[in-house]
């Protein structure tokens, strides 16, 4: 019979590795404000300034980690041209990446992003001094961490490690990887864009330092005009797989006192009006993919030249980064990838049955690795979490729920590892052409 493991001891920071470190999230972004500016037009054959500097600063950083664990990384470089009213002469932009391959299938693949370019007040300036503590040092800093500590253990799902540019252009590093994800054919089981983390004083003069943001789409954007139909019929519009990624990361911080974080999930793809790195994978249909951002912004330090106006201080300067905060957002982060690497995949196809009926009946597709499966319910009266489960062996692929009304209740399933680590729930759903006389 299978014992799940608990999930504080799966998930905690301290179970398996260090926690992050405040002071290498610091000598990293310090390391980045040190380029000067890394705007994506900005020099690239310089060796102190620019964007060039600082992605093969990343790299060398990857390179590092990699000889530690035994070449445990692959460090690459992916990229191409782009032209936008941002880039009117065009710019290659650039991904540098360190993937830590799994024993598993090597194509289950979670992502951790940031993004190293910067700007200023100017978007077309590539030349002045933009130093991007926090738009969006502060991200890059957190997954440069979390390699360093993951790096040093193992795991059977793939972990990307990628360091994004061309944000402020128009979020083409993004596309660059979500096209990358797609021709390579990763199975993509999550997507984590870490964009300004590390700020804990809002512009307003509050301080908060024990909340994350989290923003994911409840509509999937790249749906069909059929499955957009049916997610709406069913009531799925909080259950899209981003969705589903956001309440896991509410639940890991939740089951995780320790990091000290409690998890906001706001139902929207991000903040209103605005768009970061995870926007180009649900563009694609790849998901799920959120976004990580701190709970309380400051406008004063986000694309802003350096000054002093009337008294009023401007510029993302590193005096204003906080690095035990950011550690939090990391030590999350982390917890997510362990959970997520350790777990088969999500499972596909998740149907329910039960229409005139006191009885709910639900079926999946099989999923490799799983050991056993976890059949989640809840009330559709607006409750955002799961409420009930049941586990079952992993030779199953359906079981009937007696005396659980369809009509009244959500039904999800995930799957399971023989050490307990969960997958994402899929939400289960009438397939896409519904059984002929269960449709009234």
């Amino acid at each position: 019979m299978l014992k799940p493991l608990l999930l504080t001891a799966l998930l905690s920071t301290s179970a398996i590795a260090a926690a992050p470190d405040p002071a290498e999230l610091r000598k990293t972004d310090q390391a980045l404000v040190n380029f000067g500016t890394r705007h994506s037009a900005s020099d690239t054959t310089s060796p102190t300034r620019g964007i060039g500097a600082a992605r093969r600063y990343i790299a060398s950083r990857f390179e590092g980690f990699s000889k530690a664990c035994g070449g445990c990384l692959k460090i690459e470089t992916v990229g191409r041209e782009f032209t936008g009213p941002r880039a009117p002469n065009g710019v290659r932009i650039e991904d540098v990446l360190a993937i830590q391959q799994g024993s598993g299938d090597p194509n289950q693949v979670v992502i951790v992003q940031g993004h190293v370019d910067s700007r200023r007040s100017d978007v077309m300036d590539a030349t002045g001094d933009s130093p991007g503590a926090n738009d969006d040092g502060s991200g890059t800093s957190l997954v440069v961490e979390a390699a360093r500590l993951l790096s040093k253990e193992k795991f059977t799902g793939t972990i990307v490690y990628a360091v994004l540019s061309g944000e402020e252009q128009g979020l083409w590093g993004g596309t660059v990887l979500a096209e990358t994800a797609k021709a390579r054919g990763w199975k993509v089981q999550a997507v984590l864009n870490n964009d300004i983390v590390g700020n804990t004083h809002g512009i307003g003069g509050e301080h908060i330092d024990d909340v994350v943001r989290v923003f994911s789409e409840g509509i999937i954007l790249s749906a069909d005009p059929a499955a957009l139909k049916l997610q709406r019929s069913i009531g799925g519009e909080d259950d899209s797989p981003s969705r589903a990624l956001a309440k896991a990361v509410k639940a890991t911080g939740d089951a995780n006192p320790d990091i000290g974080l409690k998890v906001f999930p706001v139902r929207r793809a991000d903040r209103f009006g605005r768009g970061g790195d995870h926007t180009a994978f649900l563009e694609a249909g790849i998901m799920p993919a959120v976004r990580f951002t701190e709970p309380t912004e400051n406008y004063d330090r986000q694309h802003q030249d350096i000054r002093t106006e009337n008294g009023r201080v401007y510029g993302d300067t590193i005096d204003f980064v906080d690095f035990p905060y950011l550690a939090k957002v990391t030590a999350l982060n982390m917890a997510m990838l362990r959970r997520l690497a350790s777990a088969p995949a999500t499972p596909d196809h998740v149907t329910i049955d039960g229409a005139v009926s006191d009885d709910t009946t639900i079926s999946w597709t099989p999923v490799a690795g799983a050991t056993g499966y976890r059949i989640s319910w809840r009330r559709a009266d607006g409750t955002p979490g799961w409420t009930d489960h049941k586990d079952v062996s992993g030779d199953l692929t359906t079981i009937k729920l007696p005396h659980i009304n369809i009509d009244d209740h959500f039904f999800g399933v995930s799957s399971l590892s023989a050490s307990g680590a969960e997958s994402l729930v899929a939400f289960g759903s009438m397939p896409l052409r519904p059984t002929p006389g269960h449709t009234k």
